[in-house]
């Protein structure tokens, strides 16, 4: 089945270049201008995959990341001229899975989009679901729970609690953790992590301050924690 990408930047020539040649790859691709338009487009089409640019008219990217993941869990790679690790921050922490700073080689934007693609398709033989806790997650569905409660992740969450409620109670480095996120197509950095743990709290944690599940082993990592 091909893949959908929505392109979403106000620069034509920049849409009509990443078009061309990301259908060349094989992918089927749809466009839009401004962040307006990106919601009416991946509203109307489910795209696999969104490009994003930030800096736009009528809605940036930011905005639209705000009104669109609490919608869809579509992965989001932002495009963008702006590198500063604050710009970047702000991204991930509203749901991006990734980011890529222009200008870039087109082979490395397929490379990325491939990566992201590649979560929804592993092959190995995964359990069932698994429970810590009040937590239940679904590796099938990609469904997680917590109290019974349904919880939205982004994917890079989704992986990061897997791997970590695989082996509760073993703590991970953040290098080991990023090794593991890089199997699932990460691109990030470890201080990227730090950023997903604390939006994964937010969302699973009764109080993300004083975390129950979630826990960090100063100067080491992170574990799940293992109820006695």
């Amino acid at each position: 089945m091909t893949n959908t990408i929505l392109v979403v930047d106000d620069k034509s020539n920049v849409r009509q270049l990443v078009r061309e040649y990301i259908t060349e790859q094989g992918f089927r691709v749809i466009t839009a201008a401004d962040g307006q338009e990106a919601l009416y487009m991946a509203r109307s089409h489910r795209p696999d995959l969104i490009l994003l640019d930030i800096m736009m008219p009528k809605m940036d990217g930011y905005q639209f990341l705000g009104v669109y993941r609490q919608e869809q869990q579509t992965p989001v790679i932002i495009i963008t001229a702006r590198e500063e690790e604050t710009d970047v921050v702000l991204g991930l922490e509203l749901g991006a899975d990734d980011y890529l700073v222009k200008p870039f080689r087109m082979r490395e934007l397929v490379a990325r989009i491939r990566a992201v693609l590649r979560r929804d398709g592993g092959t190995t033989e995964t359990p069932k679901f698994l429970r810590v806790g009040e937590v239940v997650i679904d590796p099938v569905t990609h469904s997680v729970t917590v109290n019974g409660k349904s919880v939205l992740l982004t994917r890079i969450e989704f992986d990061l609690l897997f791997v970590l409620m695989r082996s509760p109670g073993q703590v991970f480095t953040r290098a080991q953790l990023v090794e593991h996120l890089l199997n699932s197509g990460f691109t990030g950095l470890d201080r990227t992590l730090n950023v997903h743990v604390c939006n994964l709290r937010t969302k699973i944690e009764v109080d993300p301050g004083s975390p129950k599940y979630i826990e960090t082993i100063f100067g080491i990592g992170y574990r799940f924690h293992k109820p006695s």
